[in-house]
Formats: structure tokens, sequence, C-alpha cells
């Protein structure tokens, strides 16, 4: 282990060592770092494995750290310009940054600010998207620091998701609810089983009403076409060439009737179902992809015991895979109407909401992570096969 933190801050170094102009402030970094994460392990893990890193690569480091769930959320809204945010955690503190940055007033700027992730926490989802497969968490960590020094983004898309009262909350996993996820959410209790704590958990959430259906009122609308991507302007065009853009645009923009604006196509579908998942695209990355959708899968509710149980060890491998014999619907905004008096939790990146009627809504390539040049180099591969 300390020879792969000896390496990586080797390869820090050359980042620090690098001259810049004297009139060019350094960059500044602000880490988002929950302590708490990985069983109240992540502030030292960070602190042994990801800080020197940070520090010896020529970054203007600012570290803030969380007390309490959701403080996250709210230093977001006072945080000043930065030229990068990392999130050092898990699951959890990635949904709140992100929440944080994009309820802000200008998230429209804010939003273009890179983030870099480093995998503290005990969940980890987008791990697998940014960053090589690693058995060895000082590797895994130390990779993912390197990442954000070397500089390459891929963009992810967020699904921002609105009750009927609440203020919008947003994540790049996705929504879960139903009975696998609240199996899941049982399994540390089992913890004195040892590798049989997941099975135990799934069989013994058998014992309540069965077969366990959650009914609801799903409307959706289909996918939108992606935009072409719009070329980065380096520099801002001089006043006259931007006078002449306005003036061209508004001489040459069509009078008379505005067009009229199609009918929003809306699908409805009433469904009774053992889980439903609302997942984004990030785990399978196609960045040439023409269609932007996010995948709604609906688990068929006849399922036996046994079943429930095996499937359940598979959702906790990967919670929004889509099972054998689950309906499939690909959509860029849906509704989802609970009848009254619905108990019970969603996941939103694996914290838990109240279940209530919300709205999902798709932001395609909405923010920008750092990711490890080999990743994005499969992604372009495999996009060109």
């Amino acid at each position: 282990d300390n020879l792969l933190r000896r390496a990586a801050c080797q390869e820090a170094q050359a980042f620090g060592n690098q001259l810049i102009p004297a009139t060019m402030p350094l960059k500044k970094a602000t880490v988002f770092l929950n302590p708490a994460a990985c069983k109240g392990k992540a502030g030292n893990l960070f602190e042994k494995n990801a800080a020197p890193i940070l520090h010896l690569s020529g970054l203007d480091v600012t570290v803030v750290k969380t007390d309490y769930e959701g403080q996250a959320k709210k230093l977001l809204e006072l945080m000043e310009n930065t030229d990068l945010i990392i999130i050092a955690g898990g699951d959890g503190t990635v949904q709140e940054v992100v929440t944080g940055l994009l309820r802000r007033a200008d998230e429209a700027a804010f939003s273009k600010i890179p983030i870099g992730f480093i995998p503290l926490g005990k969940t980890c989802s987008l791990s697998h998207t940014l960053y090589p497969e690693s058995t060895n968490q000082v590797q895994h960590i130390t990779n993912a620091t390197l990442a954000i020094l070397k500089g390459e983004t891929v963009p992810l898309d967020v699904l921002q998701i609105k009750g009927e009262k609440e203020q919008p909350v947003f994540a790049v996993s996705g929504l879960r609810w139903g009975s696998y996820r609240d199996a899941g959410v049982k399994v540390s209790k089992y913890w004195y089983l040892g590798p049989l704590k997941t099975k135990a958990a799934h069989f013994f959430s058998t014992f309540k009403e069965w077969p366990q259906k959650h009914q609801a009122a799903l409307m959706y609308l289909g996918p939108t076409e992606r935009p072409p991507e719009e070329p980065e302007e380096k520099s801002r065009p001089p006043l006259h060439v931007r006078l002449y853009r306005r003036l061209r645009s508004y001489w040459f923009s069509p009078k008379g009737c505005p067009k009229e604006v199609a009918p929003e196509d809306w699908e409805e579908l009433k469904l009774s179902t053992i889980e439903l998942c609302i997942a984004t695209q990030n785990r399978q990355l196609d960045l040439t992809r023409t269609e932007d959708f996010m995948d709604i899968c609906i688990e068929a509710e006849s399922v036996s015991k046994g079943q429930f149980v095996h499937r359940g060890s598979q959702k906790m491998r990967d919670p929004h895979v889509c099972l054998e014999g689950s309906q499939h619907i690909q959509a860029s905004r849906c509704i989802l109407q609970l009848p009254e008096g619905t108990e019970g939790f969603f996941g939103i990146d694996n914290e838990e909401y109240e279940a209530m009627p919300v709205e999902v809504k798709l932001l395609p390539r909405k923010l920008r992570f750092f990711c490890d040049p080999r990743m994005r180099e499969q992604l372009l591969q495999a996009a060109v096969q």
C-alpha cells in the first residue's frame, strides 16, 4: 500500500512541478468530504491516500468536512466560485452535492464546473463508470485522485425528481421503489449470519403479505433526439462581432405568427409491480448515442418466494439491473402517481426519501465528471465498434 501511495505521489508531483505564468492564479479545488462514510473510516482514507496527491499537484485545495446529513446541500448554496469540485464519500455524498449544486440560482454557470469523485463510501455506483475495477482499495482511491489531475471528463445525465411541495432532488444513478429495495436496506441487520445475511433479509421479508404488490399510475414521454454538440468558444468574440450577430438575428428572424408547438404525446400506464426502477444511462455510457432517455424497469409481480430470494442477491450486486420478465420503457420524462395512503420509501441514489407522487425529468449530459483516461478510451473504442 505504501509503495502504491509513493508512486501516486511521484506522479502527482510532476503536475505540481509544472511552471505557470506569474499572472495566472492557482486552480482552486473545493473538496466536500463526508468523514462518516464507510462506517466512519472515510476521513482517515482521504488523509492517507488522496490528500497528499491533491496537495502535491499544485492545486489550491479547500477541504470542507460535513458534520451531518444534508449539510453539503446547504454549504453548496454558500460556495463561492471554484475551478473544481471534488466529492470524497459515497453515493449519498454525491447525491447531496449534486442536489445542492443544481438548486443554486446560478446553476447554469456552476453546472459547467467539472466534478471529481473520490470513492470512499460503502456504495459508490459511479466508480464502475469512471474508473477501472481494482481489488485494492488504496489503488482505487489513488487512481481516482490522479484521474482528477489528468483532466479527462465525460458528460453524465442527471434525473430531476420533484414532489408536489418539496424542492427537487437530483440523482446520477436513479430511483428505486419496491420490495427488493426494502429488503436490501435490512441486510446489515443480519450481520451475524455472515455471507448468508443477504439471503436471510430477503427470505424474512417474504413473511409479510405475499405477493408484495406496489400499485401506481405512470405517465411518460418517449426519448428525445440528442442535439449536436456545440463547439466551445475559447474566448469572447470582439464587440463588433457580437453586435453584428445580434442585429442579424433581429433583422432576419421570421416575423408574424409564432409556430404552433406540437402537443406532448404522453403515454399512460397502470402498473402493479414488485419493484419499479428509474435509472440513468450512466452505468452503460454511450458517448455516440443519438437519443437521450432514462430506463424505466417494471419488475414482474408474479415472482415465487424462492425467485425473490435469488433475484434479491442479484439486485444487491447491481441495484438497477432489469431482470428477466420485466417490462422495459425508455422515457425522457415521467409522472408517477401513487394511490392515497401509500407508505414506504424511495431509494434515490441509495438515500431514503418518503414515497410520494413525483415527476422525474431527465437532464441529459448535465454535469461533467473526471474519469480515468483508460475508461474514456474504452468508451470511445466501444462506440467505434
